[in-house]
């Protein structure tokens, strides 16, 4: 990682520095990260394949100025992380939010971290497109409150291996600081579950692949944009737009592929094309999805 490549993310997340390597520098800049580069699926729905080396995700997350899902955010963490000082590996998570509590092991379509921070064990996510979560000691009831007023909790389950999980990570706040997967509710409710097996790179090629790939799931038939905001949440659901502030929300529809792109630009920070914009099935719906764009 040469020293123009952390200036570069520096500049991204609109840092002038990078912060310590301490668990107050971990969440300022996971914080940073998750407000500046949005989380989209949209090169899925243009057909594109979704690469998670560190080449790849740094240009087009960094350099082009583009955003992405969990596996390509949290590889781009991840590097920036063990540059800047913070030990991290990567684990795979089931995500629960928005399931029926019957359907009790979806596959691990989920990559968050584990990040040593002098000898203490933290899990950090800049990749949850759902909600937001900041970094959290690995410790069973650890809670904490983001700025949206959503609280999240630690609760040790299981053993490792558990089908059901070893971990899981719970939310108790307003279901319009979601994409719209939490139901309304007064407690807790489950956002993911993870073990802390050894992850390999095969590991997270596969469950990437399945991800964006896989028919008739959320990723392979919604176009979602998402970006958190210091007191609220801002996401892009097709062409449903819902933005929760300071604890006020508001909706309307995105209609035109030309209201679309100025959305992408000027509320998500995303640098589409209107060409890019035209082919999404969103707004060509009979077509294949951009192929001649990919």
């Amino acid at each position: 990682m040469t020293a123009d490549r952390i200036s570069a993310y520096l500049a991204r997340l609109g840092l002038e520095a990078a912060p310590p390597a301490t668990a107050e520098g971990l969440t300022r800049l996971q914080e940073a990260h998750r407000w500046s580069i949005a989380f989209e699926n949209l090169d899925i729905r243009l057909g594109r394949p979704i690469r998670i080396d560190g080449e790849s995700v740094f240009d087009k997350l960094v350099t082009r100025g583009r955003g992405g899902y969990c596996f390509e955010q949290n590889r781009l963490f991840s590097d920036m992380l063990a540059a800047l000082g913070f030990p991290n590996r990567p684990l795979l998570a089931r995500v629960r939010l928005g399931l029926a509590p019957d359907d009790p092991h979806p596959p691990r379509t989920h990559m968050l971290l584990l990040v040593d921070l002098r000898g203490e064990r933290w899990i950090a996510d800049a990749g949850f497109g759902g909600s937001y979560v900041t970094p959290m000691p690995l410790v069973d009831g650890t809670t904490v409150t983001t700025g949206d007023g959503a609280s999240h909790r630690l609760r040790c389950i299981g053993q490792p291996g558990d089908l059901e999980g070893e971990w899981l990570l719970e939310r108790a706040g307003s279901a319009a600081a979601t994409d719209g997967r939490a139901a309304p509710h007064t407690g807790w409710q489950p956002q993911y579950v993870f073990d802390l097996s050894p992850v390999a790179q095969a590991d997270l090629d596969l469950s990437n692949h399945w991800t964006s790939t896989r028919p008739e799931t959320r990723f392979t038939m919604l176009h979602m944009v998402s970006v958190p905001l210091p007191r609220g949440f801002v996401t892009l659901t097709d062409h449903a737009l819902r933005i929760t502030d300071e604890g006020s929300t508001s909706e309307r529809d995105i209609a035109t592929p030309a209201d679309y792109h100025a959305l992408l630009r000027e509320r998500f920070g995303l640098t589409l094309s209107a060409e890019e914009v035209a082919a999404l099935p969103l707004f060509a719906p009979s077509g294949p999805g951009g192929s001649a764009l990919s």
